[in-house]
């Protein structure tokens, strides 16, 4: 049975799993792959033990983030996100990321989005003011664990404004500004809230739980804190994700890889110089928690180390085989530890070392 920090996961029959995708306005850099990736290690380990593994991993094309980066090239918004989607797809195929069961698009899901809307509306989980439906997510910062200040504070680096009753107050339905790409609903013109967004998607398409939700560190609050409140207020069911993985931040110099820094490390170029399996390996070669700062110098490393594997596997059948594959699994299920299956891997090598590389999508 796969363990995801201090939680067990027994699957039966069917795993369902959401992963927060991208918003197209940029091209794919190690922050986006680092949890890309290892949302397809943990689906990989899982498909090990002989479940059936539904991912979605949505696409955020309604954004103002988005809009902005697309007026600034002169573009439409949706001609510019596909041409982003494109890119990204591309990387992750290079990376050995294998593709979605679902993709939802947000602009595809604003009618659901309004549905929720209405359904918290009726329920007294929202209020309209203006032609903006709030939901009341008062409750939602100690919920996630975070004082009145940290959430304030952790909410306005994403741009979030403090809601009209209480400040944790948040936009599930906005009304439109003038120059907007809007959409019709029963209070008006508007656009769907980033939060509303994705707890629209995951059930539409995976129902009212899950098993379990990856997404970046930087997500846990205010996103997946608001994501998972207004699918637990709207369907009654908790918890909305049984299981979440968090995956650690990527950092260059100490500083949070972003483009606001400038600082990004872009996969496309990476992989014009190195083995993209190398890249992969860099990725996923420390606890999925972690924060660590990318270095170049590591790649040769992980190349070298990739080589060692690959010889490693081609090693004939060892007396303990069976019994070092056996030792990797268990490592896997640990909560995803692969530092600990690769050490197993490359000292046993044969049958652990293709194990290995097979399940961590190395080959």
């Amino acid at each position: 049975m796969l363990r995801i920090g201090d939680r067990p996961l027994p699957v039966v029959g069917r795993a369902r799993m959401y992963v927060c995708g991208i918003t197209p306005y940029d091209t794919t850099h190690l922050g986006h792959a680092a949890t890309f990736v290892w949302a397809d290690v943990a689906a990989r380990v899982l498909r090990h033990l002989g479940v059936d593994v539904d991912v979605c991993r949505n696409v955020t094309d309604v954004d103002d983030v988005l809009d902005a980066a697309a007026a600034h090239v002169g573009d439409r918004s949706d001609s510019f996100a596909a041409v982003q989607q494109f890119r990204f797809e591309r990387d992750m195929v290079s990376l050995g990321v294998r593709p979605p069961t679902h993709e939802p698009r947000a602009h595809n899901h604003v009618a659901q989005v309004v549905t929720l809307a209405a359904a918290l509306l009726e329920s007294g989980a929202a209020y309209l003011r203006g032609g903006t439906v709030w939901f009341r997510g008062g409750e939602v910062p100690a919920r996630a664990g975070l004082s009145a200040a940290d959430a304030a504070a952790l909410a306005a680096e994403f741009g979030q404004d403090p809601g009209l009753e209480h400040p944790a107050d948040v936009p599930i339905w906005r009304a439109a500004t003038d120059g907007e790409v809007a959409w019709p609903s029963p209070w008006g013109e508007g656009r769907p809230g980033w939060h509303a967004e994705c707890a629209a998607m995951a059930l539409t398409t995976l129902g009212p739980a899950l098993d379990l939700h990856v997404g970046g560190a930087d997500l846990r609050f205010p996103h997946h804190a608001y994501e998972s409140a207004m699918a637990e207020a709207v369907t009654g069911v908790a918890p909305f994700a049984r299981a979440w993985m968090h995956v650690g931040t990527v950092r260059v110099g100490g500083a949070k890889m972003a483009k606001s820094t400038g600082n990004l490390v872009l996969v496309s170029d990476i992989v014009d110089t190195y083995p993209a399996a190398a890249l992969r390996l860099l990725l996923v070669d420390r606890p999925w928690r972690q924060e660590w700062d990318y270095e170049p110098a590591a790649l040769d490393a992980a190349t070298g180390r990739l080589e060692r594997l690959y010889s490693a596997a081609s090693r004939g059948v060892m007396e303990d085989g069976t019994k070092a594959a056996a030792a990797v699994t268990a490592a896997l299920l640990a909560d995803l530890d692969v530092p600990a299956a690769l050490a197993i891997a490359e000292e046993a090598g044969g049958e652990a070392a293709r194990l290995t590389l097979s399940v961590l999508g190395l080959t």
